[in-house]
């Protein structure tokens, strides 16, 4: 058995999310001796991420040949992007009305309610003050080491971008540029090998620091807004997601048991960024050509945000419901509107999906900012669903992108999700 776990890194997270859950709930005082595995476990990815990120970005550019070719696929995914996003969050919106969830619940927020959301009410200030404006400016990091120190993946994308459109100018002068930019790949290509390794160690610590803090029975009167998440995100994922790969010619079922150990990382980390190499790598195995991957995923970790644009529709009817507070069509719709411009690159953010929920409330004064303590208690457990629906959306869009684009290698595909 041991040898068997040696070499299986899928039974050794299931192994390390048992144990951590067991721990965090027997043993709780264990989880300020083992929060430094998680932190250890994130800051490695982060060390590695952004310059992979930037070579795999540039060398796709470079290998579609022609600057026509990138716009055409950065412009197909942007549109894709945007109606995914949209059509998720009008759903929730729409579900969330028809339900009436929050009803019944009259919270009254305190003092130290609004103390409490504090904290997150300078970055959501920071968020919606820009507007358009700002957002485009935040794409532009002032230097590029900044970008890679800050670990922005929407301001790496930009700076990687215009690297690849330069270079794909330059002919045999930026060749040197060109091999250089292929080993540092590599490099850190290897690299991500050996951290990953390490996941089951930072998914422990995870597991188990969660659990103590919050316990089996923390969601209270919150469990509904909770599993109805759950349950739209997955329907979501089986629906949408999966309707897409099957009108693509791919089994669904296979699909996802083909990406299985980043599924259940993301799920105890509620955090994708750790598998962002393992699934560019991944997809290429699958038979998508490896621009589509370069141009797609990056940009969906920042801009494809499903699973969050569904928590901002059921959150914001949950917190009207709650309040008491009356929301007219008008309100709803320039909620629904903010909500889709502040979420774009907010990936990364601490607290990220709070932050943007205060900046979308922020245009409607209406509703107590105070109110989003209610969420606090559960935001983990919604954490899951988010990022497991982010991750799903990431991975089906450059398939289907692919596929649009005959940039899809069925033959390829049908092997490897066979094996």
């Amino acid at each position: 058995m041991v040898r068997a776990l040696a070499g299986n890194l899928f039974a050794q997270v299931v192994l390390a999310t048992v144990l951590g859950l067991g721990s965090g709930l027997f043993f709780p005082a264990l989880a300020d001796d083992v929060g430094w595995m998680t932190a250890l476990f994130m800051r490695l990815i982060i060390m590695a991420v952004g310059p992979l990120l930037f070579c795999i970005v540039t060398l796709g550019i470079l290998g579609a040949g022609s600057l026509k070719t990138v716009g055409r696929l950065g412009g197909q995914a942007l549109l894709y992007f945007e109606i995914m996003t949209t059509l998720a969050l009008g759903v929730a919106v729409l579900v969330a009305m028809g339900l009436g969830i929050g009803r019944g619940v009259g919270f009254m927020p305190t003092a130290e309610d609004a103390r409490m959301i504090a904290s997150y009410g300078d970055h959501a200030q920071n968020l919606r003050a820009g507007g358009i404006s700002g957002f485009l400016l935040s794409l532009v990091p002032r230097t590029p080491a900044e970008a890679f120190a800050q670990g922005n993946v929407l301001q790496i994308l930009v700076f990687a971008i215009f690297a690849g459109c330069c270079l794909n100018g330059m002919g045999e002068r930026g060749a040197p540029l060109v091999r250089l930019i292929e080993s540092v790949s590599e490099l850190f290509s290897r690299m991500m090998g050996v951290i990953i390794r390490v996941a089951p160690l930072g998914v422990f610590g995870a597991m188990v620091t969660t659990t103590a803090r919050y316990g089996l029975e923390t969601i209270g009167h919150l469990a509904g807004f909770t599993a109805l998440y759950f349950l739209l995100v997955g329907l979501f994922i089986i629906g949408a997601l999966g309707g897409g790969l099957r009108l693509a010619g791919v089994s669904p079922l296979r699909f996802a048991r083909y990406f299985r150990e980043e599924l259940l990382i993301v799920a105890t980390t509620t955090a994708s960024d750790a598998v962002l190499p393992s699934l560019m790598t991944k997809l290429e195995k699958l038979g998508v050509e490896r621009q589509v991957v370069g141009i797609v995923v990056p940009a969906g970790y920042s801009l494809n945000l499903d699973a969050l644009s569904i928590y901002l529709g059921l959150a914001v009817i949950f917190l009207a419901n709650a309040t008491g507070t009356h929301l007219t069509v008008w309100q709803i719709a320039t909620l629904l509107v903010t909500a889709l411009v502040t979420s774009k690159g907010a990936h990364g953010i601490p607290g990220f999906a709070i932050v943007i929920l205060a900046a979308t409330l922020a245009s409607v004064p209406s509703i107590p900012p105070a109110s989003l303590v209610m969420l606090l208690a559960v935001d983990w457990f919604a954490g899951i669903a988010r990022a497991v629906g982010n991750f799903a959306g990431n991975c089906v869009a450059p398939v289907l992108i692919a596929a649009w684009e005959k940039r899809l290698d069925h033959t390829k595909m049908a092997e490897a999700l066979g094996r």
